[in-house]
């Protein structure tokens, strides 16, 4: 077997390593700094009390 098709491989394998790990840190530091907007379409609106009975 000849090192030079696995050379090429892992080159291409580190430069796609490191810029996976690029675009994730980009990602996090995105989130970081954004409000969670997950949280809040998650969470049900507020729900009004409903009146007591007898009253109007």
């Amino acid at each position: 077997m000849s090192t030079k098709p696995n050379e090429s491989r892992n080159e291409r394998l580190k430069a796609a390593l490191r810029d996976n790990l690029k675009r994730r840190k980009a990602q996090g530091r995105g989130r970081a700094e954004a409000p969670d907007k997950r949280a809040s379409a998650l969470d049900p609106a507020p729900q009004p009390e409903p009146d007591p009975p007898g009253e109007p």
